[in-house]
C-alpha cells in the first residue's frame, strides 16, 4: 500500500485482536479510511466492512480493496495489468505538472503514467474493476516517487527509487467476507456516520493541521483525472485551499468530534488518536463516556511508536532541502474503546485478548 502520514500499520494487529474479542461482531464501519489498511485487515478477518473517505483516491482505494472481491476480479485484473504495463510512454498532463513543472517523478515514468491513465479512462471500466486499476496505478506511482512520503514538496535530488521502471501489480484484492459484501463510501464523515450501520466504529480522524488532500494532492488528481488548475512549487490542486476538513481546524474540532460520536450508529465506537492531536486523552475520554447518556464503559490501550517516515528523514522547505530536524521522533498511539450499555460481555474482556499492559 502506499505511503502515508496517517497509516496505521503497527497498530492495525491490536485492532483486528480487540474487535476479535468483541461479541457478535459482523459488520464494521470505517468512517477515515484513507489507505484503506484497516479496512483491509478486517476484511482479511473475516468482517464486512463499510468504509468512507471523502477524499476521491481513499475512496478509490477502499473501493479495491474492501469493496472488491478477488472471485470477482482477479483473472480480468491481471490480464489488465499485462496491457497497460505494455504500453508506450506518452507525455501529458501528468509529465508536464509532476515530472517538469515539479520533480515528483522522472519524466519516463510520468509518461508512462499519463498512458496508463489514459487508457484506464477510455476503457469505461466497471467501478470496481476501474478502482483496482487506479490502485495499481497509484502503488505503481508510489514506488518511484523522489519524496519523504509527502507530496508537500520533492527532494532536491532524485531518489535512487526515481529510477527505477514504473511498473503495475495486481493489488492484493481479498475473497468475499462471510458476513457479506463490503462497501466503500465517498461521503462527508457526518453523512456517513448517519447513514451507516453496524456492530463496531472505528474512527481515525484528521487530528491536527495536517491536510491529507494537501499531502496526497497528486494522488486526488490521479483518480479524478481532471487536469485542475495548480499552484506552489508542489503543483498542488487549487481546490485543496477549499475542501478543508473541519477536524484540520484545532477551533473546531473538539465540536466536530463530539458531534460525530453522537451520530455513529453503533454499539461500540474504537476511536484512534495520538497524543500529538488537538485534544488531550482525558478530553477524548469525556467525550466517549457521555455517550448513550453518560452510561458508556470505556477503556484504553496506550502504546508508543515511531513517528512518520518524514519526521525521521528530517524537515524539508517546498524545494526539497532540508531545513531543520523535528521536534521529537516517537509518539504515542491510544485506541479507545467504548461500548453501549447492555452490550454483550465486559469489553475489558475482549481487551484482555488483545493486549498486555492496558492504561485505563
Amino acid at each position: 500500500m502506499i505511503k502515508y502520514i496517517g497509516s496505521k500499520r503497527l497498530l492495525v494487529p491490536l485492532i483486528v485482536r480487540t474487535v476479535a474479542g468483541l461479541a457478535g461482531v459482523g459488520t464494521v464501519i470505517d468512517l477515515f479510511s484513507g489507505t484503506a489498511r484497516v479496512g483491509h485487515a478486517l476484511k482479511r478477518a473475516n468482517y464486512r466492512v463499510l468504509a468512507n473517505d471523502h477524499n476521491a483516491y481513499a475512496a478509490t482505494l477502499a473501493r479495491c480493496y474492501v469493496q472488491a472481491d478477488a472471485a470477482d476480479w482477479l483473472a480480468e485484473a491481471a490480464r489488465l495489468v499485462r496491457e497497460l504495463n505494455a504500453l508506450p510512454g506518452r507525455y501529458g498532463y501528468f509529465t508536464d505538472t509532476f515530472c517538469v513543472r515539479s520533480r515528483f517523478f522522472q519524466p519516463q515514468n510520468g509518461e508512462r503514467i499519463d498512458a496508463i491513465r489514459e487508457a484506464i479512462a477510455r476503457l469505461a471500466l466497471q467501478p470496481e474493476l476501474e478502482a483496482i486499476m487506479l490502485t495499481s496505478l497509484m502503488e505503481a506511482a508510489d514506488r518511484v516517487d523522489s519524496t519523504t512520503g509527502l507530496q508537500m514538496a520533492y527532494l532536491k535530488e532524485w531518489s535512487p527509487r526515481s529510477y527505477n521502471d514504473l511498473s503495475l501489480r495486481v493489488p492484493d484484492l481479498l475473497p468475499l467476507s462471510l458476513h457479506g459484501k463490503g462497501r466503500a463510501c465517498g461521503l462527508d464523515a457526518f453523512e456517513a456516520a448517519a447513514a451507516l450501520e453496524g456492530d463496531v466504529a472505528y474512527v481515525d480522524p484528521p487530528y491536527n493541521q495536517h491536510s491529507y488532500l494537501g499531502n496526497y494532492h497528486i494522488w486526488e488528481t490521479l483518480v479524478r483525472w481532471d487536469s485542475p488548475e495548480v499552484y506552489g512549487v508542489a503543483c498542488k490542486r487549487v481546490d485543496v485551499r477549499k475542501r478543508r476538513s473541519v477536524f484540520n481546524s484545532r477551533p473546531r474540532f473538539r465540536e466536530a468530534f463530539t458531534r460525530l460520536l453522537g451520530d455513529i450508529r453503533a454499539p461500540v465506537i474504537l476511536v484512534s488518536f495520538s497524543n500529538e492531536g488537538y485534544i488531550t486523552r482525558e478530553e477524548i475520554l469525556t467525550a466517549l463516556r457521555a455517550l448513550w447518556g453518560g452510561s458508556a464503559r470505556v477503556e484504553t490501550i496506550e502504546r508508543d511508536y515511531k513517528r512518520y517516515v518524514g519526521a525521521q528523514i528530517g524537515i524539508y522547505n517546498p524545494q526539497g532541502e532540508r531545513v531543520g530536524r523535528a521536534g521529537h521522533l516517537r509518539n504515542k498511539e491510544y485506541l479507545f474503546v467504548a461500548s453501549r450499555p447492555g452490550y454483550g460481555p465486559p469489553v475489558e474482556q475482549a481487551l484482555q485478548g488483545a493486549c498486555m499492559g492496558r492504561a485505563r
